[in-house]
């Protein structure tokens, strides 16, 4: 699967921050949210690096790409993983264009991945 990924140079905290900003200026939301490090660490008793899965979503390009295709709401809504690393946070979202293949989504998938590629080219600057 091909993602669209960036890394910034500040803690998961901010970098989430940064990257709800960055969404919201594509017109995404955040639907959901999951702390992956606080889930592993109180159902397996085991620590990780801090890792958060942030549940994407374009209500204009959802609705479009439901409408051609119902079966994409299995893929919904766009995860955007945040991980600490050494020095920042590595930033990653599956690419919707790779995903939405087919003659009815393929031009919501890539509307989608512009506006993906454009929030993370944001964080990088």
């Amino acid at each position: 699967m091909k993602s669209i990924e960036t890394t910034v140079a500040m803690p998961i905290s901010e970098a989430e921050a940064a990257v709800r900003a960055a969404l919201a200026e594509q017109g995404f939301g955040v639907l959901t949210e999951i702390d992956v490090a606080a889930t592993i660490k109180n159902k397996l008793g085991i620590d990780r690096a801090p890792m958060k899965i942030l549940g994407a979503c374009n209500p204009s390009l959802a609705h479009r790409a439901l409408e051609a295709d119902s079966s994409v709401a299995l893929l919904m809504p766009c995860n955007v993983v945040l991980e600490e690393i050494e020095g920042g946070t590595h930033v990653a979202a599956a690419d919707p264009f790779d995903l939405l293949q087919g003659p009815a989504c393929d031009v919501v998938g890539e509307e989608a991945s512009i506006k993906i590629n454009a929030a993370m080219d944001s964080l990088s600057q």
